[in-house]
Protein backbone atom coordinates (compact mmCIF):
# COMPACT_ATOMS: atom_id res chain seq x y z
CA UNK A 1 0.00 0.00 0.00
CA UNK A 2 1.12 3.32 -1.08
CA UNK A 3 1.69 5.94 2.06
CA UNK A 4 3.69 9.13 2.25
CA UNK A 5 6.65 7.30 3.76
CA UNK A 6 6.51 4.80 0.76
CA UNK A 7 5.28 1.87 -0.06
CA UNK A 8 4.35 -0.56 2.27
CA UNK A 9 4.52 -4.64 1.75
CA UNK A 10 5.43 -8.19 3.32
CA UNK A 11 7.48 -10.42 2.01
CA UNK A 12 5.64 -13.49 0.54
CA UNK A 13 8.88 -15.47 1.40
CA UNK A 14 6.56 -16.76 4.77
CA UNK A 15 4.51 -18.86 2.52
CA UNK A 16 5.72 -23.02 2.33
CA UNK A 17 6.52 -24.44 -1.46
CA UNK A 18 9.19 -23.77 -3.26
CA UNK A 19 6.73 -24.45 -6.92
CA UNK A 20 4.99 -21.45 -8.53
CA UNK A 21 1.77 -23.46 -8.44
CA UNK A 22 1.82 -23.83 -4.41
CA UNK A 23 2.89 -20.07 -4.36
CA UNK A 24 0.53 -18.59 -6.47
CA UNK A 25 -2.21 -20.87 -4.32
CA UNK A 26 -0.99 -19.61 -1.17
CA UNK A 27 -1.41 -15.94 -2.33
CA UNK A 28 -5.09 -16.87 -4.48
CA UNK A 29 -5.90 -17.75 -0.42
CA UNK A 30 -4.23 -15.08 1.65
CA UNK A 31 -3.53 -11.39 -0.40
CA UNK A 32 -7.53 -11.01 -1.05
CA UNK A 33 -8.26 -11.07 2.81
CA UNK A 34 -4.77 -8.92 3.26
CA UNK A 35 -5.88 -6.44 1.15
CA UNK A 36 -9.56 -5.92 2.20
CA UNK A 37 -8.37 -5.80 5.75
CA UNK A 38 -5.69 -3.02 5.34
CA UNK A 39 -6.34 -1.18 1.65
CA UNK A 40 -9.53 -1.90 0.73
CA UNK A 41 -10.13 1.06 -1.95
CA UNK A 42 -6.35 1.01 -3.17
CA UNK A 43 -4.27 -1.04 -4.92
CA UNK A 44 -1.55 -2.65 -2.44
CA UNK A 45 1.92 -4.24 -3.58
CA UNK A 46 3.50 -7.59 -2.83
CA UNK A 47 6.92 -8.42 -2.04
CA UNK A 48 7.64 -11.15 -3.90
CA UNK A 49 9.58 -14.55 -3.40
CA UNK A 50 10.90 -16.85 -6.07
CA UNK A 51 13.25 -19.85 -5.59
CA UNK A 52 14.94 -21.03 -8.66
CA UNK A 53 12.36 -23.44 -9.14
CA UNK A 54 9.56 -21.28 -9.58
CA UNK A 55 11.28 -18.89 -11.58
CA UNK A 56 11.83 -21.02 -14.43
CA UNK A 57 8.08 -22.10 -14.37
CA UNK A 58 6.30 -18.59 -14.26
CA UNK A 59 8.17 -18.22 -17.07
CA UNK A 60 6.58 -21.18 -18.82
CA UNK A 61 3.70 -21.14 -20.51
CA UNK A 62 1.21 -18.28 -20.30
CA UNK A 63 1.85 -18.29 -16.35
CA UNK A 64 3.48 -14.91 -16.04
CA UNK A 65 0.58 -13.20 -18.17
CA UNK A 66 -2.15 -14.93 -15.98
CA UNK A 67 -0.33 -13.87 -12.75
CA UNK A 68 -0.26 -9.67 -14.30
CA UNK A 69 -4.12 -10.54 -14.76
CA UNK A 70 -4.71 -11.73 -11.64
CA UNK A 71 -2.95 -8.72 -9.90
CA UNK A 72 -4.91 -6.63 -12.20
CA UNK A 73 -8.18 -7.89 -11.12
CA UNK A 74 -7.25 -8.18 -7.20
CA UNK A 75 -5.84 -4.65 -7.51
CA UNK A 76 -2.39 -5.76 -6.71
CA UNK A 77 1.14 -4.79 -7.79
CA UNK A 78 4.64 -6.44 -7.33
CA UNK A 79 7.65 -3.93 -6.51
CA UNK A 80 10.37 -5.60 -4.26
CA UNK A 81 11.02 -9.12 -5.00
CA UNK A 82 13.25 -11.48 -1.83
CA UNK A 83 16.08 -13.29 -4.33
CA UNK A 84 18.16 -14.49 -0.79
CA UNK A 85 17.35 -18.14 -0.91
CA UNK A 86 17.71 -19.51 -4.35
CA UNK A 87 16.51 -23.02 -3.05
CA UNK A 88 14.13 -24.76 -0.65
CA UNK A 89 13.25 -22.34 2.22
CA UNK A 90 10.72 -24.19 4.80
CA UNK A 91 10.13 -27.80 5.67
CA UNK A 92 13.89 -28.48 5.51
CA UNK A 93 17.03 -27.82 7.02
CA UNK A 94 18.52 -24.55 5.44
CA UNK A 95 21.09 -22.97 8.17
CA UNK A 96 24.25 -21.15 5.94
CA UNK A 97 22.54 -23.22 2.94
CA UNK A 98 20.65 -20.27 2.57
CA UNK A 99 23.52 -18.87 0.73
CA UNK A 100 23.66 -21.51 -1.86
CA UNK A 101 24.65 -20.74 -4.72
CA UNK A 102 26.47 -17.86 -3.55
CA UNK A 103 27.76 -14.69 -5.79
CA UNK A 104 30.94 -16.76 -6.87
CA UNK A 105 28.86 -18.78 -8.89
CA UNK A 106 26.62 -18.80 -12.30
CA UNK A 107 23.78 -20.18 -10.79
CA UNK A 108 23.14 -17.37 -8.33
CA UNK A 109 23.90 -14.83 -11.21
CA UNK A 110 21.93 -16.47 -13.99
CA UNK A 111 19.29 -16.92 -10.83
CA UNK A 112 18.92 -12.60 -10.63
CA UNK A 113 19.22 -11.73 -13.70
CA UNK A 114 15.94 -14.39 -14.45
CA UNK A 115 13.80 -12.72 -11.93
CA UNK A 116 15.48 -9.49 -12.84
CA UNK A 117 13.61 -9.56 -16.31
CA UNK A 118 10.56 -11.58 -14.34
CA UNK A 119 10.48 -8.11 -12.11
CA UNK A 120 10.76 -5.99 -14.93
CA UNK A 121 7.55 -7.32 -16.38
CA UNK A 122 5.35 -6.94 -13.15
CA UNK A 123 6.38 -3.33 -11.51
CA UNK A 124 4.40 -0.24 -12.14
CA UNK A 125 5.00 1.86 -14.56
CA UNK A 126 6.89 4.94 -13.55
CA UNK A 127 8.11 3.04 -10.14
CA UNK A 128 11.03 1.27 -9.60
CA UNK A 129 11.90 -2.02 -8.72
CA UNK A 130 14.23 -3.92 -6.23
CA UNK A 131 15.40 -7.31 -5.68
CA UNK A 132 17.14 -8.17 -1.78
CA UNK A 133 20.21 -10.94 -2.03
CA UNK A 134 23.35 -12.47 -0.42
CA UNK A 135 25.80 -10.78 0.91
CA UNK A 136 28.00 -12.19 -1.04
CA UNK A 137 28.77 -16.10 0.70
CA UNK A 138 28.54 -16.89 3.96
CA UNK A 139 31.86 -16.07 5.66
CA UNK A 140 32.98 -19.57 7.18
CA UNK A 141 32.71 -21.35 4.18
CA UNK A 142 36.56 -19.54 3.92
CA UNK A 143 39.15 -20.66 6.24
CA UNK A 144 41.49 -18.29 4.65
CA UNK A 145 42.36 -14.95 4.32
CA UNK A 146 43.35 -15.54 0.76
CA UNK A 147 40.52 -17.78 -0.37
CA UNK A 148 37.88 -15.11 1.84
CA UNK A 149 39.42 -12.15 -0.95
CA UNK A 150 39.48 -13.82 -4.19
CA UNK A 151 35.44 -15.04 -3.34
CA UNK A 152 35.03 -11.09 -2.26
CA UNK A 153 36.60 -10.24 -5.74
CA UNK A 154 34.71 -13.11 -7.73
CA UNK A 155 31.26 -12.35 -6.05
CA UNK A 156 31.77 -8.43 -6.69
CA UNK A 157 32.45 -9.33 -10.36
CA UNK A 158 29.27 -11.33 -10.65
CA UNK A 159 27.23 -8.38 -9.14
CA UNK A 160 28.79 -6.19 -11.64
CA UNK A 161 27.18 -8.27 -14.19
CA UNK A 162 24.03 -8.06 -13.06
CA UNK A 163 24.71 -4.21 -12.58
CA UNK A 164 25.56 -3.99 -16.49
CA UNK A 165 22.19 -6.33 -17.34
CA UNK A 166 20.24 -3.85 -15.32
CA UNK A 167 21.82 -0.35 -17.13
CA UNK A 168 20.77 -2.36 -20.12
CA UNK A 169 16.79 -3.10 -19.15
CA UNK A 170 16.73 0.71 -18.29
CA UNK A 171 18.80 1.71 -21.48
CA UNK A 172 16.12 -0.35 -23.41
CA UNK A 173 12.83 0.50 -21.34
CA UNK A 174 13.32 3.03 -18.95
CA UNK A 175 12.48 0.87 -15.55
CA UNK A 176 14.87 1.50 -13.24
CA UNK A 177 15.74 -1.85 -11.06
CA UNK A 178 18.47 -2.31 -8.18
CA UNK A 179 20.01 -4.98 -6.31
CA UNK A 180 19.81 -4.65 -2.65
CA UNK A 181 23.05 -6.14 -1.05
CA UNK A 182 21.32 -7.75 2.43
CA UNK A 183 23.92 -7.40 4.91
CA UNK A 184 23.43 -10.25 7.60
CA UNK A 185 25.69 -12.14 10.67
CA UNK A 186 28.36 -14.36 9.66
CA UNK A 187 28.00 -13.11 5.56
CA UNK A 188 31.20 -11.83 4.04
CA UNK A 189 29.34 -8.56 4.26
CA UNK A 190 27.80 -8.71 8.36
CA UNK A 191 27.50 -4.61 9.08
CA UNK A 192 26.92 -1.30 7.57
CA UNK A 193 30.51 -0.30 8.28
CA UNK A 194 31.13 -3.87 6.37
CA UNK A 195 28.81 -2.78 3.46
CA UNK A 196 30.03 0.45 3.20
CA UNK A 197 33.78 -0.16 3.10
CA UNK A 198 33.49 -3.01 0.33
CA UNK A 199 31.09 -0.81 -1.66
CA UNK A 200 33.91 2.24 -1.51
CA UNK A 201 36.86 -0.25 -1.65
CA UNK A 202 35.86 -2.72 -4.05
CA UNK A 203 32.49 -2.60 -5.52
CA UNK A 204 33.26 0.62 -7.29
CA UNK A 205 36.93 0.61 -8.66
CA UNK A 206 35.94 -2.63 -9.61
CA UNK A 207 32.81 -1.75 -11.06
CA UNK A 208 34.55 1.27 -13.05
CA UNK A 209 36.77 -0.67 -14.63
CA UNK A 210 34.59 -3.36 -15.46
CA UNK A 211 31.81 -0.94 -17.04
CA UNK A 212 35.11 1.59 -19.05
CA UNK A 213 36.19 -2.01 -20.45
CA UNK A 214 32.46 -3.57 -21.15
CA UNK A 215 30.38 -1.11 -21.88
CA UNK A 216 32.98 1.65 -22.44
CA UNK A 217 31.51 4.54 -20.44
CA UNK A 218 33.27 6.91 -18.66
CA UNK A 219 34.52 7.04 -15.21
CA UNK A 220 31.91 9.72 -14.04
CA UNK A 221 28.97 7.65 -15.82
CA UNK A 222 29.68 3.92 -14.43
CA UNK A 223 30.22 5.67 -10.74
CA UNK A 224 26.35 6.61 -11.46
CA UNK A 225 25.51 3.23 -13.06
CA UNK A 226 26.83 1.20 -10.05
CA UNK A 227 25.15 3.56 -7.69
CA UNK A 228 21.98 3.36 -9.25
CA UNK A 229 21.54 -0.40 -10.06
CA UNK A 230 23.85 -1.43 -6.46
CA UNK A 231 22.03 -0.76 -3.36
CA UNK A 232 21.53 -1.73 -0.01
CA UNK A 233 18.61 -3.80 1.55
CA UNK A 234 18.19 -2.44 5.62
CA UNK A 235 17.28 -5.46 7.42
CA UNK A 236 16.85 -3.92 10.66
CA UNK A 237 16.72 -7.24 12.56
CA UNK A 238 20.72 -7.77 11.57
CA UNK A 239 21.35 -4.41 12.12
CA UNK A 240 20.15 -4.52 15.52
CA UNK A 241 21.44 -7.93 16.13
CA UNK A 242 24.60 -6.10 16.00
CA UNK A 243 23.77 -3.39 17.85
CA UNK A 244 24.51 -0.78 14.91
CA UNK A 245 23.92 2.74 15.53
CA UNK A 246 20.82 3.19 12.78
CA UNK A 247 21.05 7.21 12.40
CA UNK A 248 24.65 7.08 11.94
CA UNK A 249 25.22 4.63 9.36
CA UNK A 250 21.80 6.08 7.04
CA UNK A 251 23.52 9.26 7.57
CA UNK A 252 26.90 7.72 6.43
CA UNK A 253 25.32 5.66 3.41
CA UNK A 254 23.26 9.36 2.35
CA UNK A 255 26.80 11.09 3.09
CA UNK A 256 28.86 9.04 0.31
CA UNK A 257 25.32 8.73 -2.29
CA UNK A 258 24.99 5.41 -1.57
CA UNK A 259 21.17 4.63 -1.84
CA UNK A 260 18.84 2.21 0.28
CA UNK A 261 16.74 0.33 -1.77
CA UNK A 262 14.60 -0.97 0.68
CA UNK A 263 13.85 -1.84 4.34
CA UNK A 264 13.12 -5.13 5.86
CA UNK A 265 10.88 -4.33 9.03
CA UNK A 266 12.32 -6.98 11.07
CA UNK A 267 12.69 -8.44 14.81
CA UNK A 268 15.24 -9.95 16.74
CA UNK A 269 15.06 -11.51 20.10
CA UNK A 270 16.80 -10.45 22.62
CA UNK A 271 17.45 -10.76 26.38
CA UNK A 272 19.68 -8.42 29.25
CA UNK A 273 21.69 -10.42 31.99
CA UNK A 274 21.27 -7.99 34.97
CA UNK A 275 19.31 -10.26 37.22
CA UNK A 276 20.69 -12.81 39.68
CA UNK A 277 22.25 -15.70 38.50
CA UNK A 278 18.98 -18.01 38.74
CA UNK A 279 16.73 -14.95 36.72
CA UNK A 280 19.62 -15.71 33.95
CA UNK A 281 19.14 -19.16 33.79
CA UNK A 282 15.74 -18.96 33.57
CA UNK A 283 16.76 -16.43 30.56
CA UNK A 284 18.51 -19.49 28.68
CA UNK A 285 15.96 -21.70 29.40
CA UNK A 286 13.32 -19.78 27.07
CA UNK A 287 16.11 -19.29 24.28
CA UNK A 288 16.36 -22.86 24.45
CA UNK A 289 12.78 -22.89 23.48
CA UNK A 290 13.87 -21.02 19.85
CA UNK A 291 16.34 -23.84 19.29
CA UNK A 292 14.78 -25.31 16.25
CA UNK A 293 16.51 -27.17 13.44
CA UNK A 294 15.48 -25.14 10.55
CA UNK A 295 17.52 -21.66 10.27
CA UNK A 296 20.51 -20.59 11.39
CA UNK A 297 19.96 -18.45 14.73
CA UNK A 298 23.09 -16.72 15.15
CA UNK A 299 23.99 -14.90 18.79
CA UNK A 300 25.68 -11.33 19.12
CA UNK A 301 26.69 -11.40 23.13
CA UNK A 302 27.30 -7.57 24.31
CA UNK A 303 30.01 -8.61 27.53
CA UNK A 304 29.75 -5.92 30.36
CA UNK A 305 33.08 -3.71 28.75
CA UNK A 306 30.99 -2.72 25.12
CA UNK A 307 32.61 -5.55 23.35
CA UNK A 308 30.66 -8.43 21.45
CA UNK A 309 31.25 -11.75 21.06
CA UNK A 310 29.88 -13.48 18.23
CA UNK A 311 27.97 -17.04 18.13
CA UNK A 312 27.41 -18.75 14.49
CA UNK A 313 24.38 -20.23 16.11
CA UNK A 314 21.73 -20.50 19.13
CA UNK A 315 23.47 -23.87 20.65
CA UNK A 316 27.10 -22.57 20.33
CA UNK A 317 25.77 -19.56 22.49
CA UNK A 318 23.94 -21.82 24.51
CA UNK A 319 26.99 -24.38 25.14
CA UNK A 320 29.16 -20.86 25.99
CA UNK A 321 30.67 -20.29 29.38
CA UNK A 322 30.84 -16.70 28.63
CA UNK A 323 29.14 -13.91 31.03
CA UNK A 324 27.03 -11.76 28.80
CA UNK A 325 25.13 -8.12 29.66
CA UNK A 326 22.69 -8.39 26.70
CA UNK A 327 22.07 -11.26 24.02
CA UNK A 328 20.59 -10.61 20.25
CA UNK A 329 19.57 -13.87 18.57
CA UNK A 330 19.18 -13.99 14.55
CA UNK A 331 15.18 -15.12 14.87
CA UNK A 332 12.84 -12.95 13.01
CA UNK A 333 9.56 -12.96 15.56
CA UNK A 334 6.68 -10.89 15.44
CA UNK A 335 7.27 -7.65 15.04
CA UNK A 336 4.24 -6.31 16.74
CA UNK A 337 5.17 -8.14 20.22
CA UNK A 338 7.95 -6.55 22.42
CA UNK A 339 7.80 -8.92 25.30
CA UNK A 340 7.86 -12.80 25.23
CA UNK A 341 8.03 -12.95 28.51
CA UNK A 342 11.77 -13.39 30.23
CA UNK A 343 12.67 -12.26 26.56
CA UNK A 344 12.39 -9.70 24.39
CA UNK A 345 12.20 -8.07 20.87
CA UNK A 346 14.07 -5.43 19.21
CA UNK A 347 11.08 -3.45 18.56
CA UNK A 348 12.63 -0.46 19.53
CA UNK A 349 15.54 -0.37 16.58
CA UNK A 350 12.17 -0.53 14.57
CA UNK A 351 10.57 2.52 15.73
CA UNK A 352 13.67 4.20 15.64
CA UNK A 353 14.02 3.01 11.53
CA UNK A 354 10.87 4.11 11.01
CA UNK A 355 10.99 7.47 12.75
CA UNK A 356 13.92 8.11 10.59
CA UNK A 357 12.01 7.28 7.46
CA UNK A 358 9.21 8.85 8.60
CA UNK A 359 11.08 12.49 9.05
CA UNK A 360 13.22 11.96 6.20
CA UNK A 361 12.44 9.19 3.72
CA UNK A 362 16.04 7.01 2.93
CA UNK A 363 14.07 4.26 0.37
CA UNK A 364 10.71 3.84 -1.12
CA UNK A 365 10.47 0.26 -0.60
CA UNK A 366 9.06 -1.17 2.79
CA UNK A 367 8.55 -4.81 3.56
CA UNK A 368 7.88 -6.58 6.18
CA UNK A 369 9.81 -9.71 6.48
CA UNK A 370 8.48 -12.68 9.24
CA UNK A 371 9.60 -16.19 7.76
CA UNK A 372 9.56 -17.96 11.11
CA UNK A 373 5.83 -18.41 11.64
CA UNK A 374 6.21 -22.16 10.87
CA UNK A 375 9.05 -23.08 13.41
CA UNK A 376 7.79 -20.16 16.28
CA UNK A 377 6.98 -21.71 19.82
CA UNK A 378 3.06 -22.54 19.92
CA UNK A 379 2.57 -20.16 22.12
CA UNK A 380 3.14 -17.50 19.49
CA UNK A 381 1.12 -19.43 16.56
CA UNK A 382 -1.65 -17.28 15.53
CA UNK A 383 -3.14 -17.89 11.88
CA UNK A 384 -0.96 -16.47 9.11
CA UNK A 385 -2.88 -14.33 7.34
CA UNK A 386 -4.30 -12.56 10.31
CA UNK A 387 -0.44 -12.06 11.44
CA UNK A 388 0.27 -10.53 7.90
CA UNK A 389 -2.13 -8.40 9.09
CA UNK A 390 -1.67 -7.58 12.48
CA UNK A 391 1.81 -6.99 11.28
CA UNK A 392 1.52 -4.11 8.65
CA UNK A 393 -1.04 -2.75 10.99
CA UNK A 394 1.51 -1.99 13.52
CA UNK A 395 3.94 -0.97 11.08
CA UNK A 396 1.73 1.58 9.33
CA UNK A 397 0.48 3.11 12.52
CA UNK A 398 3.82 3.72 13.42
CA UNK A 399 4.67 5.12 10.27
CA UNK A 400 1.62 7.84 10.20
CA UNK A 401 1.74 8.74 14.12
Amino acid sequence: MKLTAGHLTYCTNIYAGETWAEHFDALKQSFPDIKQQLSPNAPMGIGLRLSNLASTEIVQHDNLQQFKQWLQLNDGYVFTMNGFPYGSFHNSIVKDQVHAPDWTTADRTDYTIRIFNILAQLVPEGMAGGISTSPLSYKYWFNKEAALNAAKTEATQNILKVAAELYKIKQQTGITLHLDIEPEPDGILETGKEFISWFEDMLLPQGIAFFNDELHLPTSIAQEVIKEHVNLCYDICHFAIGYEPHELIINELDQKGIKVGKIQISAALKAIFDAPTDDNQLILLEFEKFNEPTYLHQVIARLADGSLVRYTDLPDALAAADKPQEWRAHFHVPVFLENFGLLQSTQTDIVKVLALQAQNAFTNHLEVETYTWGVLPDALKIPLTQSVIRELEWVKNKLIN
